[in-house]
């Protein structure tokens, strides 16, 4: 193992149990031979924090032990394994949060999402980057160009969903897009269905603020959907809300032939419009996670086709992670970043 100067322990905010948090000491991880260990520069709030926080589950994954929530996340190679190169310390890199097991047909064929020994930060029993200092396996750990500040290096992650779901769409140049759901990830879908030549991009939601923000985010058209239909002849539909009530609504939307996305994480079963869906033949499908995204996700970040930074609203150090957390529930929070190397906050 080579590294640079580096404690022995680090601070890291741990999840006790629902609702309880707490910052210990730990040790600094030592790398398996084909890891690095990234000192973490920043960390973003996602959905599936606050869920276990509160919760203390998301469907069969339930924390029956002491866990590190975040799983977006960006910082500094420290220290490599004996299979790295040790020129990749000192590198700025993104760190894609999870380790596909590379042998089952589904990694083979390059889906290393669906793989069923997959281990990925902040589920259950896999500790996340709420630390500040993490291991990651060398080819997960994206190298970023110094146009991508520390913010937007940890928020490829939540752009790495959205490009999953526009890919999955099919969404092309001149294309009709619906997405349902102004928050997170409903933003930076926005953005990226334009980068990918999407001319129309409606979103709706019910909170004004929330729809102001995505007109500025890329929407072409903001809508309530308590005030009527959501207009007709859509290529692709992304629902990014998971309420029963778009689902449908987008749905019923789609032109004949059309793609529908469900991203959003809602209830485990919901009426369909099952005729709408036989009679136009449209796809409905979903996504979990994201495969082979990152370089798509940094080329359009350093483009400028995507801005990240501007989706920042709050900044906090480790020991207010649940500040943090409480702070994704205000309606004019995009994305709270945790900052491990900052005592107090920048809000």
């Amino acid at each position: 193992m080579m590294r640079s100067e580096t404690p022995s322990t680090m601070r890291t905010s741990v999840l006790v149990r629902a609702g309880e948090l707490t910052v210990e000491n730990r040790p600094v991880p030592a790398p398996q031979a084909d890891q690095v260990i990234v000192r973490v520069n920043a960390v973003g709030i996602c959905g599936s924090d606050v869920h276990y926080f509160h919760e203390g589950r998301i469907g069969d994954f339930i924390v029956e032990a002491p866990l590190v929530l975040g799983h977006e996340a960006g910082g500094v190679i420290v220290a490599v394994g004996e299979d790295v190169e040790a020129s990749r310390i000192g590198e700025r890199i993104s760190i894609e949060p999870q380790r596909p097991c590379r042998r089952c047909a589904f990694c083979r064929s390059g889906r290393y999402n669906l793989c069923e020994r997959i281990e990925f930060y902040a589920t259950p029993p896999i500790d996340g980057a709420f630390a500040e200092y993490v291991a990651i396996q060398q080819d997960f750990a994206h190298a970023v160009p110094d146009s991508v500040s520390d913010e937007a290096a940890a928020l490829m992650e939540p752009l790495s969903v959205a490009i999953a779901a526009i890919q999955k769409a099919g969404v092309r140049p001149g294309g009709r897009v619906l997405i349902t759901g102004a928050g997170p990830i409903g933003i930076v879908t926005a953005q990226t269905a334009r980068a990918f030549g999407a001319t129309e991009v409606v979103i709706s939601d019910p909170m004004a603020e929330r729809r102001d923000v995505a007109l500025r985010f890329g929407a072409t058209d903001a809508v309530d959907p308590a005030a009527g239909p959501l207009g007709s002849g859509y290529d692709a539909f992304i629902d990014a809300s998971g309420s029963p009530v778009a689902v449908r609504q987008g749905i019923s939307a789609l032109k004949s032939g059309g793609v529908a996305v469900l991203v959003g994480m809602g209830a485990d079963e919901i009426a369909l419009p099952v005729s709408t869906i036989q009679n136009r033949e449209l796809v409905v499908t979903g996504i979990f996670r994201y495969a082979n995204t990152w370089p798509t996700a940094i080329a359009l970040v350093d483009a400028g086709a995507v801005d990240l930074d501007a989706l920042v609203t709050g900044s906090f150090g480790l020991a207010e992670v649940r500040e943090a957390l409480d702070s994704a529930s205000h309606p004019s929070t995009l994305k709270s970043i945790v900052r491990p190397d900052r005592e107090f906050s920048e809000r």
